[in-house]
């Protein structure tokens, strides 16, 4: 018996504009990540990179703070 469709949940989320202009985004946060983790390649980022679990407060303190944020970048938000 071959599933054609994957199992799963179903739904919608908003509109967010042109497909190629998230791609764009993914691959500045995909290659932002390979230079901090010093990888040339994806797979040398698949055979370093590691996660690491912060909690809350790692996570406010690695916010910018301190400043005044005049422009919300449209990638980022300082309410998390």
């Amino acid at each position: 018996n071959k599933k054609l469709v994957p199992e799963g949940v179903e739904g919608r989320v908003p509109y967010r504009g042109a497909l190629a202009d998230n791609i764009y985004q993914l691959m500045g946060g995909v290659k932002s990540g390979m230079g901090y983790t010093g990888c040339a390649t994806i797979a040398e980022l698949h055979e370093k990179a590691q996660f690491v679990r912060i909690t809350g407060a790692g996570l406010i303190e690695s916010h910018p703070h301190d400043i005044s944020i005049t422009k919300e970048s449209p990638n980022y938000s300082s309410h998390s």
